[in-house]
């Protein structure tokens, strides 16, 4: 009979951040086990707190499946030697497999005579190995930080301080460390008590009686309930941040909500400042009003129930008052701050040893920045902006408030620009040159703020890369995929006039006069475009089908914004099942043009009527390709036309002519209508069904 299998660790108090992964992974490393040891098993079910984690896994088979199989060996010819006695190879697969050599036997397979040898396993009682396996399990989980504890050798993310093991209602003898598994587990902190499990079935009961909500789903849904009513009674707009969410999520067992309040004055303090202190410093979520604009309150989750709820309101509020009395006191000290003061402290600030300071960084930024104005070719007043927001786009990161909340850089350099007499559109810009910060954030909406965003990425990026900082695998410590990403986003959103290479030859010659880079500036510049490369192309993926991405990529990349609309007028075209005809005279076009010694056609030396027909037809559809390729649909719409010239002509000219000039010519004309086909896309690397 089937039986349930639970195992928990309990622990001390595990980061918020480490626990969704490290619940997921327990799942997966038992299921995993579950299925390399034969042993059938029903639904699993991960489970975690902030003292534990656990799985829950239902019908576990009473014992292993048995295996008899077939197993092939080397060759016959291989497994026997010239005096028919067995090689090494054939005692070798003997041993590899259990079985004695007098057990094997012959089939041919494709031709040709290999060993094979019946193999069968009897399962074991899955009794017998949960002790050894569990055990590897837990030695083998990984986090991102581990600690040892005690004289114990064993790193992990906690100490181990409980562990229940039950196969049924069978405690396995497991032992981690000195703990010894019992049937026990522990409830709440300060509600609950021990929790007796008789049965893995009863586990999440069992310990919703001692005030342990241990399905992650259902303590969410009561958090999200919770909050969803109070917002009702009040009506409050209780800003719920995912991320937030999922952090109190980890750091309670049994859930409250409740609210508090903090003085009106506090709200002279910009929005964000006490929207950052409250969800980083304090885990609360803001309260905002139907405009958007925040209230005196705020909503935490306590870990508890709803007794003494007053007293730990209160508790609460005078926390988040001290909190935001110190920015208040940070803000009106920072603005009484000279801008070109702050400016002038960047030079003591170090961006990167081999780089300089910030302040390096930012007469860099300012540099490349002014060029950037130049290509895209802004008017007077808008370079002006550029220049100037470009000067003191990192002013605010030695203010007070910067150093207490780091991630308010940019936003405080808008507000404080803004106070001290500052253009609206050079204070925007200095929040707005940070965007896009993550994935889904947005691009600058500003010119002004794009073109001094993609200067300080571009300044980050061929910095790092021109001393030798080249992401590799996972390891990307100055975050150069997001820089490069952010770039191809506003590339997109703002449709600047640019190329990957103008930017990396604007951003290269200031660093050539600079005189920092380690590196030969070609090589800086062909890691970078394959770098952003990349980017590219997880862009395209993203409503493009995977041949269509190859095929758009193989053509160059360097206009960002044509080149995603060239595979969304591809995309487009083979939906048409009747493009495959055109597709294949492409192909066969660039197959022959790889040939072509030259492209000077002469048209003296057509002597059929068919290849004389396509000359003419391809000058035509040249000049209407080129007119129109910044509209990709008209220009592959204007290659299209050649379909029907090009399936004449080879239906009847021998283009490997005997006579040398004429093959020539040929190889020519389909070289330069093979030019204008491969700057579109590479065609044969579409893959039709």
């Amino acid at each position: 009979m089937p039986k349930h299998l639970l195992l928990e660790l309990g622990l001390e108090e595990v980061p918020a951040r480490f626990m969704r992964g490290a619940m997921g992974q327990l799942k997966e490393r038992l299921e995993r086990w579950l299925t390399d040891s034969r042993i059938a098993y029903g639904e699993v079910q991960a489970f975690a707190t902030p003292r534990r984690l656990a799985v829950l896994v239902h019908d576990i088979a009473d014992k292993q499946t048995d295996i008899h199989e077939e197993v092939k060996g080397p060759a016959k010819k291989i497994a026997l030697d010239e005096n028919g006695a067995w090689t090494k190879a054939a005692l070798g697969f003997a041993r590899g497999q259990g079985v004695e050599p007098d057990q094997f036997f012959f089939k041919e397979l494709n031709g040709v005579e290999y060993i094979y040898a019946n193999k069968s396993s009897i399962g074991t009682d899955t009794a017998a190995v949960l002790v050894e396996g569990l055990t590897s399990i837990i030695h083998a989980m990984t986090f991102p930080k581990n600690m040892r504890w005690g004289a114990n050798e064993m790193r992990f993310v906690r100490p181990i301080r409980w562990i229940v093991a039950l196969h049924g209602t069978d405690i396995i003898p497991l032992e981690i460390e000195g703990v010894q598994a019992q049937a026990i587990s522990r409830g709440h902190r300060f509600l609950g008590g021990d929790a007796v499990i008789e049965e893995p079935a009863q586990y999440v009961e069992r310990l919703r009686e001692q005030f342990v909500i241990v399905d992650v789903s259902e303590r969410e849904a009561e958090i999200s309930r919770q909050i969803e009513e109070l917002a009702a009674e009040k009506n409050w707009n209780i800003a719920v941040k995912d991320d937030l969410l999922e952090e109190v999520l980890f750091l309670v067992e049994y859930p409250t909500v409740l609210f508090g309040a903090f003085e009106e004055s506090f709200l002279s303090i910009p929005q964000d400042v006490l929207i950052t202190s409250m969800r980083e410093h304090q885990r609360y979520f803001p309260v905002l009003d139907a405009e958007g604009q925040l209230m005196p309150y705020f909503v935490t989750v306590r870990n508890g129930d709803s007794k003494g709820i007053d007293i730990v309101a209160k508790g609460n509020e005078k926390v988040l008052r001290a909190r935001l009395s110190d920015a208040k006191f940070f803000y009106a000290e920072d603005q009484k701050l000279q801008i070109i003061d702050c400016v002038q402290k960047l030079d003591s600030i170090v961006f990167h040893e081999e780089l300089g300071t910030i302040g390096d960084k930012v007469r860099r930024i300012h540099a490349i920045a002014d060029a950037l104005a130049l290509a895209v070719q802004t008017d007077r007043q808008t370079a002006l902006w550029v220049s100037r927001a470009a000067d003191i786009c990192k002013f605010d990161l030695v203010t007070q408030m910067v150093y207490e909340f780091p991630e308010l850089q940019g936003v405080m350099g808008e507000d404080y620009a803004r106070k001290a007499g500052e253009p609206e559109e050079v204070a925007q810009a200095i929040n707005e040159h940070y965007k896009p910060r993550f994935a889904g954030d947005p691009a600058p909406e500003s010119l002004v703020g794009s073109i001094i965003s993609m200067a300080d990425k571009l300044d980050t990026l061929v910095g790092c890369f021109g001393i030798g900082i080249i992401p590799t695998g996972s390891q990307d410590p100055y975050g150069l995929r997001r820089q490069a990403t952010g770039i191809v986003q506003i590339l997109l959103e703002r449709e600047l006039p640019l190329t990957l290479h103008m930017m990396f030859n604007i951003a290269l010659d200031v660093y050539d006069r600079v005189e920092v880079l380690k590196r030969d500036c070609e090589d800086i510049r062909k890691d970078l475009y394959e770098f952003f490369g990349l980017r590219v192309k997880n862009v395209l993926s993203e409503s493009v089908r995977y041949d269509v991405v190859d095929a758009i990529m193989a053509s160059g990349y360097d206009d960002v914004k044509l080149t995603v609309a060239r595979g969304e007028a591809l995309m487009q075209a083979v939906t048409d099942e009747a493009f495959k005809l055109t597709v294949e005279s492409f192909n066969r076009v660039c197959n022959l043009a790889s040939k072509a010694a030259s492209t000077v056609v002469d048209e003296l030396k057509f002597q059929q009527e068919e290849e004389r027909m396509l000359y003419v037809r391809w000058t035509e559809v040249h000049q209407a390709f080129n007119d129109s390729y910044s509209h990709p649909s008209e220009a592959l719409a204007a290659l299209g036309q050649l379909k029907d010239a090009i399936h004449s002509f080879f239906d009847n000219v021998m283009v490997m002519a005997e006579d040398e000039a004429v093959r020539a010519n040929r190889l020519a004309l389909l070289a330069n209508i093979a030019g204008d086909i491969h700057r579109f896309a590479d065609f044969s690397k579409l893959v039709w069904a």
